[in-house]
This record gives structure tokens, C-alpha cells and sequence, in this order.
């Protein structure tokens, strides 16, 4: 913190241990592992609530299919954002897009754009429900990507049912 703050003052004298000012203030700036631990559960605990909520608030007549879809919503991008403080945004970005999981994600960020739109714009709740099961089903595919061998059990396991 001290480098950044001498960095930032115009109090440093240049580059005497040979690394550039932007590399010195990302190295300066870096959470600790505890800091990206409680950023991580805090992000996944309000990602569940909104999510938590949002069911409870579905039984609500009237707008309560379009809260539900909002609140879901919001809850599955904390939920994704917090992994953002365990492996850094760029990390999580790159791997959002790899090969095994790069339908997963795009069926799953269109499904999220595609439930705020038939909430709000379109106000179709059957639409919205739809989008949201999708959601959960991609976020789910998606997430079982991270597990070796999760998709194959997954699959064997309703190839059996079936």
C-alpha cells in the first residue's frame, strides 16, 4: 500500500527496482486471501438471498412473477460475480469462454437478458418463468463444468432414467 501511495503522491523516484508504475500499483493493490474469501462469501450469501427472495415474493399476485424474475436474476449474477473475488476478473473471464464452457455461458447470459426483457419490456409472465428455468439450467451446466467428470455423471444419469 505504501508503494502506491508514494506512486500516487509523485513522492516515487522512478523506477529503481525496475517495474513499470502500472505493475507496481497492481502488485500494491492485490486483495489478500481472506479479503477475496469474505468478498466471495459475501457476493454468493446475497446472491442466495435475492434468489431466496425472489421465490418468496412469486406467490405474490399481481407483479410477483416479474420481482421473482428480477430478484433471480440479480441473484445469479452476484452468485457469478463472487467467484470473481476467488481467481480475479480476467481469470474468470477467460475461463467463462473457454471451449467446455462457452455455450453455457452464452445460453446463460442470454437467458438472463431474455428474462428482464419478457419482465419488463414484453411483461409476459409465462415468458419470464421460462427464461428463468433456462437460467438455472445453464447457471447449472455451466457450474458443473468446474467438477471433472460432473457433465459426463450428469448425462449417464439421465441416459439411465431414460
Amino acid at each position: 500500500m505504501d508503494k502506491l501511495k508514494k506512486v500516487l503522491s509523485g513522492q516515487d523516484d522512478g523506477n529503481a527496482d525496475g517495474t513499470g508504475i502500472l505493475e507496481r500499483a497492481n502488485q500494491a493493490s492485490t486483495l489478500s486471501w481472506g479479503t477475496r474469501l469474505k468478498g466471495f462469501l459475501i457476493c454468493f450469501i446475497l446472491g442466495g438471498c435475492c434468489s431466496i427472495l425472489g421465490t418468496g415474493m412469486l406467490w405474490i399476485p399481481g407483479a410477483g412473477l416479474a420481482v421473482f424474475a428480477v430478484l433471480y436474476t440479480v441473484g445469479n449474477l452476484f452468485a457469478l460475480a463472487s467467484t470473481m473475488f476467488l481467481v480475479g476478473p480476467l481469470r474468470q473471464l477467460k475461463s467463462m469462454c473457454a471451449k467446455e464452457r462457452a455455450f453455457a455461458t452464452v445460453i446463460m447470459m442470454v437467458c438472463l437478458a431474455l428474462t428482464l426483457c419478457a419482465a419488463f419490456w414484453w411483461k409476459n409472465n409465462g415468458l419470464a418463468l421460462l427464461f428463468c428455468i433456462l437460467q438455472f439450467l445453464a447457471f447449472t451446466w455451466y457450474g458443473l463444468s468446474y467438477i471433472p467428470f460432473a457433465r459426463d455423471a450428469v448425462i449417464k444419469l439421465f441416459s439411465m432414467c431414460l
